[in-house]
C-alpha cells in the first residue's frame, strides 16, 4: 500500500501519544472483517490517489486481528488506524530500508506470543472526531505485548508531519526514507530498565 498519512482531522489538542486520554465521544474496538469495505472507502475519499484495498486489509486482519482497530460514533464508521507489529528482525529490517511494507514477510511481523520490538503506523484515516480515538488505540497497546515497543511511522503529507509532531513524534537516522518515531516515556527515563506493566483498561488522521 501507498505510504500515506493525511491529517484529515482536528490538531487542536496537542499532547504526546501515551498521554492521551481515552474518549468515550467515540466508540473505538478491534476492527472486523464486515467494516472493511467502508474503511477503504473512507481512505480513498479522504486520501486522492491512495492504494489501498479491502483484500489487503483483510489479509493484516488474518495475520493480526490486533492489528486494525475502527472508529465509530453513533453506529457510524469514521475511519480506522492499522498497524505492523515488528518483531526485533523486522526492527532492524525497516531501519534498514529492507522491509517491503507493501507486503511484508511474515518472518518480519511479531506472532501473537511474541513481544513486539516497534509499532509501525501502516495506515491511518478518518473524519470528524475520529482522532479522538487514538488515545484509547493508545492505551490499548499499553498491553504487555506491546508495552515496550516504540512507535514509527512515515508522514507523506504536511497534514501527516504536523500530526507526528503534535503527538510527540521526531525524525530518526534511518536508511529508510523520512522514519519518524515516538518513543515511549517509560523507555526515555528509564532505558536500562524494563518497561512497567500497565494494565489496558481502555484507550485512539489518514490511512497509510
Amino acid at each position: 500500500m501507498q505510504k500515506v498519512f493525511r491529517g484529515s482531522v482536528d490538531l487542536a489538542a496537542r499532547h504526546e501519544l501515551d498521554r492521551l486520554s481515552p474518549t468515550s465521544a467515540i466508540t473505538v474496538s478491534l476492527a472486523t472483517g464486515g467494516q472493511l469495505a467502508d474503511m477503504v472507502a473512507i481512505a480513498r475519499r479522504e486520501i486522492p490517489g491512495v492504494k489501498v484495498s479491502e483484500a489487503g486489509l483483510a489479509q493484516f486482519l488474518r495475520d493480526d486481528p490486533e492489528s486494525i482497530f475502527a472508529f465509530q460514533r453513533a453506529g457510524i464508521l469514521l475511519g480506522g488506524i492499522a498497524f505492523l507489529y515488528l518483531n526485533c528482525r523486522g526492527h532492524d529490517a525497516l531501519l534498514l530500508d529492507d522491509l517491503d511494507l507493501g507486503n511484508p514477510s511474515r518472518e518480519f511481523l511479531a506472532r501473537s506470543d511474541e513481544e513486539v520490538s516497534a509499532i509501525y503506523v501502516w495506515a491511518l484515516a478518518g473524519y470528524g472526531r475520529a482522532v479522538a480515538g487514538l488515545g484509547n488505540v493508545a492505551q490499548y497497546l499499553r498491553k504487555p505485548r506491546f508495552i515496550n515497543a516504540d512507535y514509527l511511522a512515515q508522514p507523506s503529507t504536511a497534514a501527516g508531519r504536523d500530526l507526528l509532531i503534535a503527538l510527540g513524534f521526531s525524525p530518526i537516522p534511518s536508511f529508510q526514507p523520512d522514519l519518524w518515531r515516538y518513543e515511549r516515556p517509560w523507555n526515555r527515563l528509564f532505558p536500562h530498565m524494563p518497561a512497567p506493566i500497565v494494565s489496558a483498561g481502555s484507550f485512539a488522521d489518514a490511512w497509510q
